[in-house]
């Protein structure tokens, strides 16, 4: 059976999240994400693929939200929203999702694993970031 798109953006975002904890690699994580989301091991896999390579591009990411965050230093946002900003800025820059899908299920993220207010500042800050960089992104219009 597939693995839905939708489940596999909070696969790699509960990865994500971890890295910012004590769960560092596969062998922690995957057992905890196989029961908590149903899925298995070659799907934690390509999750944890994904996430070396948000984490390979994580100065990029942290500096496109630095340029829209002007009243919140990197240190002041939440970690799940700061892993929800560096997911979804992923997705447009360097994956071809359709920039309406990715920015929707950002604030679907934050709005299931954020704070009260999190999928307002999410949805803020993508949206300042696709308006300066439309150009630029690997995100389809479709």
């Amino acid at each position: 059976m597939a693995f839905p798109r939708q489940k596999f953006r909070e696969l790699v975002f509960q990865l994500l999240f971890s890295r910012d904890f004590s769960l560092k690699n596969e062998l922690e994580t995957a057992p905890v994400m196989m029961a908590l989301l149903k899925t298995t091991r070659g799907q934690v896999k390509k999750a944890e693929a994904m996430v070396e390579e948000i984490l390979a591009q994580k100065a990029f990411l942290d500096e496109k939200i630095r340029a829209v965050s002007e009243d919140y230093r990197l240190e002041r946002i939440s970690k799940a929203e700061l892993n929800i900003l560096r997911l979804g800025l992923f997705e447009l820059f360097f994956q071809t999702s359709p920039s309406k899908v990715v920015l929707a299920e950002a604030i679907r993220l934050a709005r299931k694993f954020g704070s009260e207010n999190g999928s307002d500042f999410v949805n803020a800050l993508l949206d300042q970031v696709y308006q300066k960089n439309k150009d630029g992104l690997a995100a389809t219009e479709k």
